[in-house]
């Protein structure tokens, strides 16, 4: 199986550049100069030079509270730029797997979401993300949107790299006690997504199509989260801060965020047999790598 993939530094992208060779897979990660979603022009050329299998459509306009002031561009990247992807997947007759967020939903419901609850984001990066989906739905009929949320990995910049470097220095640490979610480690996104793609290329089922949630097991406060990862660098020898847990009031930030982040996966297990680990055991493995 060939993989070509959209961007070059992301936490997924890295990951599934070591995990597919271990899966049998090849991986190219298509990105800037030659691939640039805020491009449109470029995505074709680049895409079609790789030859794949299967599009994996993850890279994406991230910077959350930036997006409140520059919706412009991330309604660009991650809508149209999303939708060209999926066109060209499609005029390249290939399955194309798109990863979006949890920021889809406002974080009202109390408990975890399911692929059929009503979508609500609460701020640009949210409204230009769903806006990718509809546009992949519209483009490729052969599509699987996989919405993830709180990735984490020892690749690029996540919460678990700044929980350590700021722990480094502080006796105390103030996080977010009252947003729930599941922490999911890159890693474990990208054995997902390549299992995802072998069913896609394996058969014609339409339910093995469409949207999907996919997160670890169990799940967190971002104050838990947080917790634990200085549990596991104490256990490492390494100095560690106090938590204290505060309001999502308490740490203003220019974008909403979802109180509840939690995505149900039992579609994704009924339909593609994928069930990720509990984020403590996967956290393990990431702070081996990070503190080894």
């Amino acid at each position: 199986m060939r993989i070509a993939v959209t961007g070059r530094e992301g936490q997924v992208v890295q990951s599934l550049l070591e995990r597919g060779p271990i899966a049998g897979a090849t991986v190219i990660a298509v990105g800037r100069p030659d691939l640039d979603l805020a491009d449109p022009g470029t995505v074709m050329p680049a895409l079609e030079a790789a030859a794949p299998d299967l599009v994996v459509s993850a890279a994406a306009y991230t910077a959350v509270d930036k997006a409140e002031t520059d919706a412009a561009t991330a309604h660009a990247v991650n809508g149209a730029g999303a939708g060209a992807v999926a066109a060209a997947a499609a005029r390249l007759g290939v399955p194309v797997i798109h990863l979006s967020t949890d920021y889809v939903f406002d974080g009202a419901k109390p408990d975890p979401y399911v692929e059929t609850d009503p979508t609500g984001p609460l701020g640009v990066y949210g409204a230009s993300k769903l806006a990718g989906e509809a546009a992949v739905a519209a483009a490729a009929p052969d599509h699987v949107i996989l919405r993830t949320a709180w990735v984490y990995s020892p690749f690029g910049a996540n919460f678990v790299k700044t929980m350590l470097r700021v722990g480094e220095t502080r006796d105390v640490v103030r996080v977010v006690a009252d947003q729930h979610g599941r922490p999911t480690a890159a890693l474990d996104i990208a054995d997902a997504v390549i299992q995802v793609g072998r069913n896609l290329l394996g058969s014609d089922d339409p339910a093995l199509r469409g949207v999907f949630h996919m997160a670890a097991g169990g799940e967190a406060t971002w104050a838990d989260f947080a917790e634990a990862i200085f549990a596991e660098a104490a256990a490492r020898g390494r100095r560690v801060p106090a938590v204290e847990r505060i309001a999502t009031t308490d740490y203003p930030t220019p974008a909403r965020r979802p109180a509840n982040s939690r995505l149900d996966g039992t579609k994704l297990s009924n339909a593609h047999g994928v069930v990720l680990p509990d984020w403590r055991a996967s956290l393990g493995v990431c702070m081996d790598r990070l503190l080894s």
